[in-house]
């Protein structure tokens, strides 16, 4: 298989999202980018950065109070530790937000195309063709993750990817769109997609996900969607 990678500043597009127009053959079906903050919820973990800055401080207050020290002397230490968690939280928010900015996820009814990257700007094209199998994983308020996994034995590093793989699948990494709104209607029209350029039928139940090839392990055989791939 071969992914193309193609590295360039997003104002040089010949069209939004795509490193060159696409031929008139070939239509996009959705294009879309990550939700803000979908993404800072299940990409960053920042509502557990919240709770657990929180306890931290909530502790340190405690402390104080346990060893004699004023509700004054309290708030006086608790300074500090709120202003770094807060500056800390405050960059994570800001790396959800440029994430989101900047990334762009396209489906054609040929391929899916990313471009992705905050300061280095990259594009993946993934052929539909080259799609093993795919899976949903459902999110909050519509949102969600639609994971890939490709056929042959190309790879695309995971840290090109970051964030925007699949979590913990280092050894081989699946490119994930995320933060996906309406991601069943997304899915959906993946399936559809899919399953028109390999002229495999997908199984009705799995209209509402993604199409599949051969799966193996975790992913789902022949089209069907597995949602809550963790």
């Amino acid at each position: 298989m071969t992914i193309e990678s193609h590295g360039h500043e997003h104002e040089l597009e010949p069209q939004y999202g795509l490193p060159e127009r696409l031929p008139e053959s070939e239509r996009i079906l959705w294009q879309g980018s990550p939700q803000v903050g979908e993404l800072a919820r299940s990409a960053f973990h920042l509502h557990k950065l919240v709770i657990y800055f929180g306890v931290l401080i909530g502790l340190r207050g405690a402390t104080v109070l346990a060893d004699g020290g004023s509700l004054a002397e309290a708030a006086w230490a608790l300074l500090l530790p709120t202003a770094l968690a807060s500056i800390g939280l405050m960059a994570v928010g800001l790396l959800a937000w440029l994430t989101a900015r900047t990334a762009v996820y396209t489906l054609t009814d040929r391929r899916v195309v990313m471009r992705i990257g905050i300061v280095l700007t990259l594009t993946f094209n993934l052929p539909l063709r080259m799609v093993e199998s795919a899976a949903l994983r459902p999110g909050q308020r519509g949102h969600g993750d639609i994971v890939l996994r490709l056929k042959g034995p190309d790879r695309i590093a995971w840290l090109h990817l970051w964030p925007h793989a699949r979590p913990w699948c280092l050894t081989r990494p699946e490119p994930m769109l995320r933060a996906v709104p309406e991601a069943a209607v997304v899915a959906a029209r993946l399936t559809s997609a899919w399953s028109a350029s390999t002229g495999v039928a997908v199984e009705p139940s799995a209209t509402a996900g993604a199409g599949a090839g051969t799966g193996s392990g975790n992913h789902p055989p022949a089209g069907r969607l597995q949602p809550g791939l963790t």
